[in-house]
C-alpha cells in the first residue's frame, strides 16, 4: 500500500490528543474527530497548551509549533476521515462502545485505508467482528503521556494484510516512536505485566502493608523505577487501570488481574488520578500527598471484612 500521509484520530481524550500532537509535529496532516458529545474546544486547548509547554521548555520552536497546528483539523464529523490513509480509534475502553465506534469509522473511511485501535486491554478478536474488512485492521497501542513515551505496541491479527502491518510499523517509526510487534493477546506485552503489578501495589496499600510514599519509594530505590506503581496508576488514570483490570480478569480468568476493592471505591468516588487532582495521591498542594480519604476507605473495608 502507499505511504501514510494523512492520519485520522477518533477520540479526543488525553491519549487521543497526545497522538494528534505527535503526528502533527512529525509532519503528518491530522484529522482529529471528537467521538463524544460536548464542545471540541477543550481538546484543541489541550494540544495547544502541550505544545506551548514544550516551547517554554526549549524542546520545540515557536515556528515548529505553529506549523504543526496548521496541520490539524478538529471536527465532530466522522465523514472527515474519508481523506485519511490511516485512522486510529482512541475512544472509551468499553467493548460495546468500541465495536460500535469502529463500525462507524470503517463506514466513513476509504476502503483501502488502515484502521487501528488504541485499546490497551480489549480482545482484538472480538473488536474485529464489527468490521466488514478485517484485513485492514490491527492494534496500535500508544502509552501515556504520548509525547514522552517511545513505545507503540503493534498487534496484527491473523487476518491482517502484511502490507497493512508494514505500513503501520513505518508510520510509527515516522512518529519518532519504537514499534514492537505483539500477538493479538489481551493486554499485549506491557499490560499483561503492568496491570498485576499496579493492582498488587494498590492492594498492599489497602491492606496497610505500607503507606503510598513508602510503596512508591521502595520500588523507585529498590528496583530503579522512575515512578512508583501508585503514582503511575494516578498518571494513567485509576479509571483506566480499573477498566484494564476488569477486561483482563474477565478475558484471562486469572486472579492476578482482579481489581482491588480500594481501586473500585476510588473510581466510584470520582478519585481517578492526577487528571482530576485526586486519586491515590492528592495533588492539590505543591507536592502530592497521600489522599486522606484512603485511610477512611481502608478502615471501612477492614470492618466489612470482619
Amino acid at each position: 500500500m502507499n505511504d501514510v500521509r494523512v492520519i485520522g484520530v477518533v477520540g479526543c481524550g488525553l491519549m487521543g490528543t497526545g497522538i494528534v500532537e505527535v503526528a502533527a509535529l512529525a509532519g503528518f496532516e491530522v484529522v482529529a474527530v471528537k467521538a463524544t458529545a460536548g464542545a471540541i474546544e477543550p481538546a484543541t486547548k489541550r494540544v495547544r497548551d502541550s505544545m506551548e509547554r514544550a516551547v517554554t521548555k526549549g524542546k520545540l520552536t515557536a515556528d515548529a509549533r505553529d506549523a504543526a497546528l496548521t496541520r490539524i483539523t478538529f471536527t465532530t464529523e466522522l465523514d472527515a476521515l474519508y481523506r485519511c490513509d490511516l485512522v486510529i480509534e482512541s475512544g472509551a475502553e468499553s467493548l460495546t462502545a468500541k465495536r460500535r465506534l469502529l463500525g462507524d469509522i470503517e463506514a466513513a473511511m476509504q476502503p483501502q485505508a488502515v484502521l487501528a485501535t488504541n485499546t490497551s486491554s480489549l480482545p482484538l478478536g472480538e473488536l474485529v467482528t464489527a468490521l466488514r474488512n478485517p484485513s485492514r485492521f490491527l492494534g496500535m497501542h500508544f502509552f501515556s503521556p504520548v509525547p514522552a513515551m517511545k513505545l507503540v505496541e503493534v498487534a496484527p491479527l491473523a487476518g491482517t494484510d502484511a502490507a497493512v502491518t508494514a505500513a503501520s510499523v513505518k508510520m510509527v517509526e515516522a512518529l519518532g516512536k519504537t514499534p514492537i510487534l505483539a500477538n493479538e493477546e489481551p493486554g499485549y506485552i506491557v499490560n499483561r505485566l503492568l496491570v498485576p503489578y499496579l493492582c498488587q501495589a494498590i492492594e498492599m496499600l489497602e491492606h496497610g502493608v505500607a503507606g503510598a510514599r513508602e510503596i512508591d519509594g521502595a520500588m523507585k530505590l529498590g528496583c530503579g523505577h522512575p515512578l512508583g506503581p501508585l503514582a503511575l496508576s494516578d498518571l494513567i488514570g485509576l479509571d483506566v487501570v480499573f477498566a484494564m483490570a476488569q477486561s483482563l480478569s474477565q478475558e484471562l480468568r486469572d486472579r492476578r488481574f482482579r481489581a482491588p476493592s480500594l481501586l473500585r471505591r476510588l473510581v466510584l468516588a470520582g478519585h481517578v488520578g492526577k487528571k482530576v487532582g485526586l486519586g491515590l495521591y492528592d495533588y492539590g498542594g505543591k507536592e502530592p500527598i497521600e489522599n486522606q480519604e484512603i485511610r477512611e476507605c481502608v478502615h471501612s473495608l477492614a470492618a466489612e471484612a470482619g
